[in-house]
């Protein structure tokens, strides 16, 4: 009997222990996923500042590979009252999830005054 109780025992500390590390495995999981849409998003913010490009209001879309994974993004350009500089929000987005961004940066361009 007691051999029986300790097994029991031992299943159900083996049980907690597996679903444990299963828990762990997928948060690192999303962890990266999340680290590699930032990275998109920072990739898309850095372009412009180093072009010294100036974009158009509006919203463009578009895909991109990180770590080995594809992304896709939407990028909204507004104006404001300052129209020497632009807002830019840039989220991104496991492929075909359009409406859970995994992450969003906001960014400001500046335009020197002609």
């Amino acid at each position: 009997m007691e051999v029986l109780i300790a097994v029991v025992i031992l299943a159900v500390a083996l049980s907690a222990a597996t679903r444990a590390t299963g828990l762990a495995a997928d948060g690192a999981v999303v962890l990266r996923q999340h680290t590699l849409a930032s990275w998109v998003a920072q990739d898309r913010l850095t372009g412009h500042i180093v072009a010294h490009d100036w974009p158009d209001i509006g919203t463009k879309t578009g895909n991109a590979d990180q770590g080995g994974q594809n992304f896709d993004w939407r990028e909204a350009v507004t104006g404001g009252p300052n129209p020497y500089f632009r807002r830019i929000q840039i989220n991104v987005y496991v492929p075909g999830d359009a409406d859970h961004s995994l992450y969003q940066l906001v960014g400001y361009l500046g335009n020197r005054a002609p």
